[in-house]
């Protein structure tokens, strides 16, 4: 009995994204539709990028993995939210609470150092374009990938299990609708102020890192393209730029407000509506802009359509497949852009 209740005391309550509201349907449909087009986008991107051999390059490498990142991102919130908004129990476990979390912060740490490394990668393509291919061979581009998800991993590392060792109230209803570390301190029975100091620090850190490397890149970009003469290639230069340029400016803006930001800006209604932006919008956000505004994506996916029809039309007995010359990892992966 007393097992029985020391577990049912350890859960917390999810308040959820509107308390009391009387919209709830529409703001269900809503959400269910969005995580329904961010969760098919980001697969077909990854899709596009693993069959067609013209996508087999270090940009759309990198964006595949940036795909991963917001598909999980967007599955370790969004679930239960859905779930909590049709249902009387409102409840997440002590143990679920820190599995969100740490889920939470290795997919937004590995999304910041990523876009980091994304920005660099558009440096070496405008800048040292001949030397693109060696700079940005199959082994570095790895490497930056795997740099950027141990980056995150070792985030919720760090900060998890601090935040689930700190005591917290009798009443365990946190206002917000997942399991976000400002908002589950704040109902901590002690005295948090060192630990919310260093998690401050160590978030300005992780953004500090990858904005000085996007600065850095893009004033190297705008540099070289100041002093390029064809308009041709200034224009090709920003449209490499503009989807990724465009991905930071959301993504870190609302990172800025959340991590960045004194507690005295902050209003608990506000703070849910940020994260509910880049939780659940951007990773919807991210796979339209680089798809709406890339050729490269729309025309892989009429060439896949097209071979898929081809197919079909050779017979059952026969299906395509790309031989290993057309897709050579090694070649395809360094081509240049």
């Amino acid at each position: 009995m007393s097992v029985r209740n020391t577990t049912s005391s350890s859960d917390f309550t999810l308040l959820g994204l509107l308390v009391n509201s009387e919209a709830t349907g529409i703001i269900f449909t809503v959400i269910f539709a969005i995580f329904v087009v961010a969760v098919i986008a980001n697969l077909v991107m990854i899709f596009l990028i693993q069959v067609d051999p013209q996508l087999h390059t270090p940009m759309y490498f990198l964006l595949s993995q940036l795909s991963i990142m917001d598909t999980l991102l967007i599955c370790t919130t969004v679930p239960k939210l859905l779930v909590d908004m049709v249902s009387t129990e409102k409840t997440i476990s002590f143990v679920a609470c820190g599995i969100q979390i740490f889920l939470y912060l290795t997919m937004i740490g590995s999304e910041f150092f990523l876009l980091g490394l994304m920005a660099y990668d558009r440096y070496v393509a405008v800048c040292n374009p001949l030397r693109y291919p060696v700079l940005m061979n199959r082994q570095v581009c790895f490497l930056l990938a795997a740099g950027a998800w141990f980056g995150g991993s070792l985030d919720g590392f760090l900060l998890t299990p601090i935040t689930m060792n700190v005591p917290y109230c009798d009443s365990r209803s946190i206002n917000h609708f997942f399991c976000e570390i400002p908002a589950v301190l704040k109902i901590a029975c002690a005295d948090t102020s060192l630990y919310e100091t260093l998690m401050y620090i160590c978030c300005v850190l992780m953004l500090l890192i990858p904005i000085s490397i996007i600065s850095a890149s893009y004033s190297l970009i705008l540099l070289t393209v100041h002093r390029m003469r064809s308009a041709e290639g200034r224009k090709k230069a920003f449209t490499t730029c503009s989807s990724h340029l465009t991905v930071v400016s959301i993504f870190y803006g609302a990172a800025v407000y959340t991590y960045v930001l004194p507690q005295s800006f902050h209003m608990p209604e506000q703070d849910k509506v940020v994260s509910a932006f880049y939780t659940i919008v951007t990773p919807m956000l991210n796979p339209l802009i680089y798809s709406l505004r890339n050729r490269d994506v729309t025309g892989a996916s009429r060439r896949i359509f097209t071979r898929c029809s081809s197919s079909q039309k050779v017979g059952m007995g026969s299906s395509y497949r790309f031989s290993d010359k057309k897709t050579g990892l090694p070649k395809s992966f360094l081509q240049d852009l």
